[in-house]
């Protein structure tokens, strides 16, 4: 398949995610590292995320959690900075199994959790583990959502407030990435005159997922989401052992 329609439909799902259905923007690198590598894949997607992540500030920034803010955005900053020296090392087939154990992961804590998580509040500690992790995979895969989920969602925040929070943390960290990136030269080959078109489907999608929030049973649309992004994992799982082993 070519890449360029996939990356286009990735694109598309970044924008549904900041557009209100978070789960969707977990499918969008792992979909396009079945085609190419999982960095280029990221680069590629890295300023549709920019883009939309100060949409998702314009529509929120007026609420959020100060306290979480201050814990967050360090640990991720941490996280990438970690991720920089990983990108540089590891494999490509490394690469792969670890974008797929990332939304196995995410999938499988989210169908065997049994009970709600009792309400926590902002804490320095588990914020800077999850924060950090969370840097880690959004700088390989952009999938920083499930490990900020798992710090954010036992607050149980204000919807706006945790929209708001999410928004602003993601604006500041993936803009954060730019310099790692391109010092790292995952630049240095995209075909820019593409990114434009992937940036316009990405804000496009951002009003898809406004709507598509209002008119779907959320958890409906996020479980097919999850089915979805879990055979992808499998499959990516299986392209890197493979080519790990060989």
């Amino acid at each position: 398949m070519d890449p360029v329609y996939l990356l286009v439909f990735a694109a598309v799902m970044v924008g549904t995610a900041k557009g209100g259905l978070s789960t969707v923007g977990s499918v969008a690198v792992p979909l396009v590292a079945l085609v190419m590598n999982p960095v280029v894949a990221a680069a590629t997607l890295l300023p549709v995320y920019i883009v939309t992540d100060w949409v998702g500030v314009a529509l929120y920034r007026r609420t959020f959690s100060l306290a979480n803010l201050k814990i967050l955005v360090p640990a991720m900053l941490l996280g990438i900075a970690i991720a920089t020296v990983m990108v540089t090392v590891a494999p490509e087939a490394l690469l792969l199994i670890i974008t797929g154990l990332i939304g196995l992961w995410y999938c499988l804590r989210s169908w065997l959790r049994r009970r709600p998580p009792v309400k926590t509040g902002p804490a320095l500690v588990p914020g800077l583990a999850w924060g950090t992790l969370a840097g880690i995979a959004s700088y390989l895969t952009h999938s920083a959502g499930p490990p900020t989920q798992a710090y954010l969602l036992p607050q149980r925040m204000p919807k706006l407030e945790y929209a708001g929070t999410v928004a602003i943390t993601f604006a500041f960290v993936n803009l954060s990435k730019l310099p790692g990136y391109a010092l790292a030269g995952q630049f240095d080959d995209l075909d820019w005159s593409l990114i434009p078109w992937l940036i316009l489907a990405g804000v496009g999608g951002t009003a898809l997922g406004s709507w598509l929030t209002e008119i779907l049973p959320e958890a409906i649309y996020v479980r097919v989401i999850e089915v979805f992004l879990f055979l992808l994992s499998i499959i990516l799982l299986a392209k890197g052992t493979a080519a790990l082993l060989a």
